[in-house]
């Protein structure tokens, strides 16, 4: 291994021996390593993933090098960097085929946890709060407002001059 480091910019240095790793890499594994991060992996994870794919012993920092979105990631090939965005696009695109993101899996999978839990009341009473805030949208960023009149009656639209507008205006600013 050769220590011969090469200035690319103002302040910043990278090692030969890292431009070599970058280049002996087949083609195959860094498409693994860009797919793998553009789902979410952690380098970390991405690493062990291309280890036990490949046999490759490769460190997290070297991984997030073909991640764009990372500052280490800025000087990827095009190529690289389209498939990272374009796999990122098609996971987030298909979030439903994530089981756990449905809401009817989990509801089943609180179901069975009843079901073969039922001697464990603590457990049972859990899973039965867990589904109410489920289908009662506990969990969701949306937040269902009612708005009525007088004893709950639909409330009362009246159309106005726009001149009588500005008086009632003028009065309240008084």
């Amino acid at each position: 291994m050769w220590y011969v480091f090469v200035k690319v910019g103002l302040n910043s240095w990278i090692g030969l021996e890292w431009l070599y790793f970058m280049a002996q890499l087949k083609r195959e594994v860094k498409l693994f390593i860009v797919r793998s991060l553009a789902v979410f992996n952690t380098p970390t994870e991405t690493a062990n993933a291309v280890q036990e794919e490949f046999g490759i012993k490769v460190t997290p920092q070297k991984c997030e090098a073909y991640d764009p979105t990372k500052r280490s990631g800025k000087d990827l090939s095009k190529e690289l960097a389209d498939e990272f965005h374009a796999t990122r696009q098609l996971f987030k695109d298909n979030l439903e085929n994530i089981p756990v993101a449905n809401k009817v899996y989990r509801l089943q999978k609180m179901q069975n946890i009843i079901n073969s839990n039922s001697k464990n009341s603590m457990l049972v009473l859990q899973a039965l709060e867990q589904a109410a805030k489920e289908v009662g949208g506990a969990f969701t960023n949306q937040v269902k407002k009612e708005i009525s009149g007088p004893d709950g009656k639909p409330v009362e639209v009246k159309s106005i001059d726009p001149m009588e507008a500005a008086k009632i205006y003028a009065d309240m600013m008084k």
